[in-house]
């Protein structure tokens, strides 16, 4: 017997899907939607907002929920979401429980990792945002992605 683990459900309302269009309109956008106030602090979490061509958000999902000091994200359920998602582009985000915005090595290899297997796809990695309740870190401002 087959079970369907998740489903990817669409927003078909006439709200308007918000345009990215700097670090820090994404750092603003998880605060607002996507982080559990009262998880930034506590579990590490790793999401994926999923864009549009215009680089609107078509939605979010989160891939993994771990402890106090990390979490781990499979490539093949990224790009699975991405593609049922029908994105053209997707940013990684991750929260540090730690208050450390800095990414570690495990986040830069993971990146990259993703990055040339979304290539494949034709899906961009526009970003990966570290951040914490007050602050965050950007791949892209820093030339990473």
């Amino acid at each position: 017997m087959y079970v369907k683990e998740y489903q990817l459900k669409y927003n078909r309302t006439n709200t308007p899907q918000p345009q990215i269009n700097s670090s820090k309109d994404l750092f603003d956008f998880l605060l607002a939607h996507v982080y559990d106030e009262n998880e930034i602090n506590i579990y590490e979490n790793f999401y994926i907002l999923l864009l549009n061509p215009a680089n609107k958000i078509k939605g979010f999902a989160r891939i993994s929920q771990g402890g106090i000091n990390g979490t781990s994200a499979d490539p093949r359920i990224i790009a699975k979401y991405a593609v049922e998602a029908l994105a053209t582009a997707v940013v990684l985000t991750h929260n540090h429980p730690s208050g450390n915005t800095t990414p570690s090595t495990a986040d830069r290899k993971l990146t990259e990792t993703v990055a040339k297997a979304l290539q494949l796809l034709e899906i961009k990695v526009l970003d990966h945002i570290v951040m914490t309740e007050n602050n965050y870190f950007s791949f892209a401002d820093s030339g990473m992605i």
